[in-house]
């Protein structure tokens, strides 16, 4: 096991920001054993491996924002940090329209090997971190990023603001991104669901957090400009909304 990383990379945890940032589909590695889970080169570069250019986003987010960040360091196609375990997207056998051939026939034991080694440990650090914020201002605020097209379906959006209770912090989020031109919706392009998410509701909701996750349309960050566009906006708009505190929003305190 000696090509095991650490299962989560942790930025400036003492960042002095009322922002904690996730990013669990940062990283595309499997390790060397998994032999792929039988994809090739190509595939483990694509979505369904990874969120392309969130890890940039949150590093830099990191940085000028002061924030704790807390990044994936294994392939989403292990175990999925942001899906509630024994749910059908924990361990996935398909992916978009990709078969994960290494993935089709799991025992127990490997299940629990990777929930162990991987997804546990991520979310006890998050959930150390929070617990270490009690009377605290804090929002938990998750970078992803999506395809731009899916299942041959176009999406139009450039980016989305996915939330469950914190709906005044999320719409003042849309309507910050939209006011500096930016195409973003609430909830796309997906929604946020305690059944098939797990950091909105659990870290955040759970909590009595102001909790969203930020969808970014990876072709927009797929080079330094573009990551550095993003970085600014979101940084402005997180900032903004933060400070305004609309009427509604639950307690930032934990």
């Amino acid at each position: 096991m000696s090509d095991w990383p650490a299962p989560v990379e942790i930025l400036n945890p003492d960042g002095a920001s009322d922002i904690v940032l996730l990013c669990e589909h940062a990283s595309n590695f499997i390790p060397v054993e998994y032999a792929g889970l039988g994809l090739g080169a190509d595939d483990l570069q694509r979505h369904i491996a990874w969120d392309p250019g969130a890890a940039e986003v949150t590093r830099r987010l990191s940085a000028v924002l002061d924030a704790p960040a807390f990044l994936g360091t294994f392939s989403r196609l292990l175990i999925d940090l942001n899906r509630p375990l024994g749910t059908p997207g924990s361990i996935v056998t398909r992916s978009e329209a990709t078969d994960i051939p290494g993935n089709l026939v799991l025992d127990p034991g490997a299940i629990q090997r990777q929930t162990e080694r991987i997804f546990t440990p991520f979310h006890a650090a998050v959930t150390a971190c929070l617990d270490a914020r009690q009377g605290r201002p804090t929002r938990l605020v998750s970078i992803h990023s999506f395809t731009p097209v899916y299942l041959g379906v176009t999406r139009p959006w450039q980016g989305g603001v996915l939330f469950g209770e914190a709906k005044a912090f999320g719409e003042a989020l849309v309507a910050r991104l939209m006011a500096q031109g930016l195409n973003v919706g609430a909830n796309v392009p997906y929604q946020t669901d305690r059944a098939e998410d797990y950091a909105v509701p659990i870290h955040g909701d759970d909590r009595g957090l102001p909790a969203v996750l930020i969808e970014i349309r990876n072709d927009l960050i797929a080079d330094d400009q573009g990551v550095a566009a993003w970085t600014a906006a979101l940084r402005a708009a997180l900032i903004s909304a933060a400070l305004s505190r609309p009427e509604g929003d639950p307690e930032t305190t934990g």
